[in-house]
Protein backbone atom coordinates (compact mmCIF):
# COMPACT_ATOMS: atom_id res chain seq x y z
CA UNK A 1 0.00 0.00 0.00
CA UNK A 2 0.88 3.55 -0.73
CA UNK A 3 0.40 7.02 0.49
CA UNK A 4 -1.59 7.23 -2.58
CA UNK A 5 -3.94 4.32 -1.38
CA UNK A 6 -4.90 5.86 1.95
CA UNK A 7 -6.04 9.20 -0.16
CA UNK A 8 -8.30 6.96 -2.22
CA UNK A 9 -9.33 5.13 0.75
CA UNK A 10 -10.77 7.95 2.57
CA UNK A 11 -12.73 9.02 -0.53
CA UNK A 12 -14.16 6.15 -0.18
CA UNK A 13 -14.75 5.57 3.15
CA UNK A 14 -16.41 9.04 3.03
CA UNK A 15 -18.56 7.76 -0.22
CA UNK A 16 -19.58 4.92 0.99
CA UNK A 17 -18.95 3.58 4.71
CA UNK A 18 -19.47 7.12 6.42
CA UNK A 19 -23.14 7.28 6.64
CA UNK A 20 -23.40 3.77 8.52
CA UNK A 21 -21.44 5.83 11.54
CA UNK A 22 -22.75 9.23 10.88
CA UNK A 23 -25.88 9.12 13.48
CA UNK A 24 -23.10 7.58 16.14
CA UNK A 25 -20.20 9.57 15.51
CA UNK A 26 -22.16 13.13 15.65
CA UNK A 27 -23.81 11.42 19.05
CA UNK A 28 -20.27 10.99 20.11
CA UNK A 29 -18.99 14.27 19.23
CA UNK A 30 -22.33 15.93 21.30
CA UNK A 31 -21.70 14.13 24.42
CA UNK A 32 -18.39 12.69 24.44
CA UNK A 33 -16.69 9.11 24.25
CA UNK A 34 -17.33 6.62 27.10
CA UNK A 35 -15.85 3.61 26.15
CA UNK A 36 -16.08 0.69 28.74
CA UNK A 37 -12.74 -0.93 27.14
CA UNK A 38 -9.13 0.06 27.58
CA UNK A 39 -8.03 -2.18 24.74
CA UNK A 40 -3.93 -2.37 24.96
CA UNK A 41 -2.46 -4.08 21.64
CA UNK A 42 0.46 -4.56 19.32
CA UNK A 43 1.72 -1.69 16.93
CA UNK A 44 1.84 -4.58 14.22
CA UNK A 45 0.33 -4.01 10.98
CA UNK A 46 -1.12 -6.86 10.97
CA UNK A 47 -2.58 -6.71 14.42
CA UNK A 48 -6.42 -5.18 13.40
CA UNK A 49 -8.07 -5.01 16.81
CA UNK A 50 -11.81 -2.64 15.03
CA UNK A 51 -11.42 -5.73 12.49
CA UNK A 52 -10.78 -8.84 14.44
CA UNK A 53 -13.51 -7.72 17.34
CA UNK A 54 -16.15 -6.34 14.72
CA UNK A 55 -16.26 -2.38 16.61
CA UNK A 56 -17.75 0.82 16.00
CA UNK A 57 -15.97 4.07 16.99
CA UNK A 58 -16.90 4.47 20.67
CA UNK A 59 -16.61 1.18 21.52
CA UNK A 60 -12.96 0.85 22.75
CA UNK A 61 -10.14 3.51 23.96
CA UNK A 62 -7.29 1.87 22.57
CA UNK A 63 -3.74 1.80 22.98
CA UNK A 64 -1.16 0.25 20.59
CA UNK A 65 2.61 0.06 21.23
CA UNK A 66 6.02 -1.94 20.35
CA UNK A 67 4.88 -5.35 21.91
CA UNK A 68 1.89 -3.93 23.66
CA UNK A 69 3.69 -3.93 26.88
CA UNK A 70 3.36 -2.00 30.16
CA UNK A 71 5.77 -0.16 31.86
CA UNK A 72 5.23 -0.40 35.78
CA UNK A 73 3.99 2.54 37.60
CA UNK A 74 6.78 5.12 37.70
CA UNK A 75 4.87 7.94 39.05
CA UNK A 76 7.93 10.81 38.42
CA UNK A 77 7.18 14.17 36.33
CA UNK A 78 8.96 12.56 33.18
CA UNK A 79 7.09 11.47 29.60
CA UNK A 80 5.58 8.16 29.92
CA UNK A 81 2.94 7.63 26.65
CA UNK A 82 2.30 4.56 27.84
CA UNK A 83 1.19 5.19 31.42
CA UNK A 84 -0.69 8.49 30.58
CA UNK A 85 -3.00 6.77 28.65
CA UNK A 86 -3.31 4.12 31.03
CA UNK A 87 -3.96 6.99 33.51
CA UNK A 88 -6.92 8.48 31.19
CA UNK A 89 -8.62 5.41 30.53
CA UNK A 90 -9.24 4.55 34.03
CA UNK A 91 -9.23 7.85 35.79
CA UNK A 92 -11.16 9.89 33.19
CA UNK A 93 -12.99 7.53 30.95
CA UNK A 94 -13.96 5.24 33.81
CA UNK A 95 -13.40 2.03 31.90
CA UNK A 96 -14.81 -1.30 33.29
CA UNK A 97 -12.47 -3.36 31.71
CA UNK A 98 -8.56 -3.64 30.50
CA UNK A 99 -7.40 -5.96 27.84
CA UNK A 100 -3.56 -6.84 27.34
CA UNK A 101 -4.08 -8.65 23.75
CA UNK A 102 -0.74 -10.26 22.25
CA UNK A 103 -0.20 -12.27 18.88
CA UNK A 104 1.28 -14.46 17.24
CA UNK A 105 4.76 -13.90 15.20
CA UNK A 106 5.14 -10.74 16.77
CA UNK A 107 7.99 -9.22 16.11
CA UNK A 108 8.61 -7.63 20.05
CA UNK A 109 8.93 -10.85 21.16
CA UNK A 110 11.14 -12.26 18.84
CA UNK A 111 13.63 -9.89 19.03
CA UNK A 112 14.12 -10.10 22.52
CA UNK A 113 16.10 -13.01 21.52
CA UNK A 114 18.24 -11.25 18.65
CA UNK A 115 21.49 -9.33 19.32
CA UNK A 116 20.44 -5.73 18.10
CA UNK A 117 23.57 -4.29 18.38
CA UNK A 118 24.77 -1.10 19.59
CA UNK A 119 23.48 1.95 17.15
CA UNK A 120 21.82 4.60 18.83
CA UNK A 121 19.04 4.73 16.48
CA UNK A 122 17.90 1.79 18.39
CA UNK A 123 18.27 2.94 21.75
CA UNK A 124 14.64 3.43 22.64
CA UNK A 125 13.63 0.42 21.11
CA UNK A 126 15.95 -1.82 23.04
CA UNK A 127 15.30 -0.06 26.58
CA UNK A 128 11.76 -1.07 25.86
CA UNK A 129 12.33 -3.98 24.83
CA UNK A 130 13.51 -4.66 28.80
CA UNK A 131 9.73 -5.12 29.50
CA UNK A 132 10.14 -8.73 27.71
CA UNK A 133 13.12 -9.88 29.79
CA UNK A 134 11.10 -11.38 32.65
CA UNK A 135 8.73 -13.45 29.88
CA UNK A 136 12.09 -14.42 28.32
CA UNK A 137 13.39 -15.57 31.13
CA UNK A 138 10.58 -17.93 32.13
CA UNK A 139 9.98 -19.20 28.69
CA UNK A 140 14.11 -20.30 28.28
CA UNK A 141 13.51 -22.18 32.11
CA UNK A 142 9.27 -23.95 31.09
CA UNK A 143 10.65 -24.87 27.73
CA UNK A 144 12.33 -28.23 27.18
CA UNK A 145 13.23 -28.06 24.00
CA UNK A 146 15.61 -24.96 23.54
CA UNK A 147 16.06 -25.74 19.67
CA UNK A 148 12.26 -25.20 18.51
CA UNK A 149 12.59 -21.40 18.04
CA UNK A 150 9.03 -21.22 16.96
CA UNK A 151 7.70 -22.64 20.15
CA UNK A 152 9.67 -20.26 21.84
CA UNK A 153 8.37 -17.30 20.22
CA UNK A 154 4.78 -18.45 20.75
CA UNK A 155 5.40 -19.56 24.61
CA UNK A 156 7.34 -16.16 24.93
CA UNK A 157 4.13 -14.15 23.45
CA UNK A 158 1.58 -15.52 25.77
CA UNK A 159 3.74 -15.73 28.89
CA UNK A 160 4.88 -11.71 28.16
CA UNK A 161 0.46 -11.05 28.46
CA UNK A 162 0.78 -12.27 31.65
CA UNK A 163 3.62 -10.19 32.99
CA UNK A 164 2.30 -7.11 31.31
CA UNK A 165 -1.17 -7.79 33.23
CA UNK A 166 0.94 -7.60 36.66
CA UNK A 167 2.69 -4.73 35.70
CA UNK A 168 -1.03 -2.74 35.14
CA UNK A 169 -1.74 -4.27 38.62
CA UNK A 170 1.17 -1.81 40.03
CA UNK A 171 -0.78 0.82 39.58
CA UNK A 172 -2.39 1.86 42.99
CA UNK A 173 -5.58 3.27 41.52
CA UNK A 174 -5.97 0.16 38.89
CA UNK A 175 -5.50 -2.06 42.25
CA UNK A 176 -8.18 0.04 43.90
CA UNK A 177 -10.74 -0.61 41.31
CA UNK A 178 -10.26 -4.09 40.97
CA UNK A 179 -10.19 -4.74 44.70
CA UNK A 180 -14.05 -2.97 44.59
CA UNK A 181 -14.98 -4.96 41.56
CA UNK A 182 -15.57 -2.13 39.43
CA UNK A 183 -12.42 -3.20 37.08
CA UNK A 184 -11.52 -6.28 35.24
CA UNK A 185 -8.30 -6.70 33.36
CA UNK A 186 -8.27 -9.38 31.01
CA UNK A 187 -5.53 -11.14 29.16
CA UNK A 188 -6.24 -11.86 25.41
CA UNK A 189 -4.09 -13.80 22.83
CA UNK A 190 -4.84 -13.38 18.78
CA UNK A 191 -3.55 -15.89 16.16
CA UNK A 192 -2.79 -13.91 13.35
CA UNK A 193 -3.09 -17.19 11.24
CA UNK A 194 -6.38 -18.47 11.37
CA UNK A 195 -8.57 -15.19 13.37
CA UNK A 196 -9.31 -17.06 16.68
CA UNK A 197 -8.61 -15.32 20.08
CA UNK A 198 -7.58 -17.28 23.29
CA UNK A 199 -7.83 -15.41 26.46
CA UNK A 200 -6.00 -15.69 29.92
CA UNK A 201 -7.77 -17.93 32.59
CA UNK A 202 -6.11 -17.35 35.93
CA UNK A 203 -7.72 -20.01 37.55
CA UNK A 204 -5.21 -22.97 36.15
CA UNK A 205 -3.21 -20.73 34.44
CA UNK A 206 -3.72 -21.39 30.67
CA UNK A 207 -5.33 -20.07 27.59
CA UNK A 208 -8.62 -21.12 26.50
CA UNK A 209 -10.56 -20.35 23.06
CA UNK A 210 -12.37 -16.51 23.85
CA UNK A 211 -15.82 -18.46 23.19
CA UNK A 212 -15.53 -20.49 26.28
CA UNK A 213 -15.08 -16.88 27.95
CA UNK A 214 -17.15 -15.79 31.09
CA UNK A 215 -17.67 -12.44 31.48
CA UNK A 216 -18.90 -11.85 35.30
CA UNK A 217 -18.75 -8.19 35.43
CA UNK A 218 -22.08 -6.63 34.25
CA UNK A 219 -21.73 -3.97 31.95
Amino acid sequence: MQINDLVKGNKKFREARFSKYETDLKQLCKDGQNPDILFIGCSDSRVTPELVLDTKPGDMFTLRNVGNFVPPYNPDEDFHGTSAVIEYAVNVLNVKHIIVCGHSHCGACKSLYQDLGDSPDLINIKKWLELGKKAKEYTLLATMDKNNKEQIYRTTEKVSIVYQMENLLTFPYIVRRVKEGTLQIHGWYYDIEDGKIDFYDGSDCSFKPLDEFNNELSN
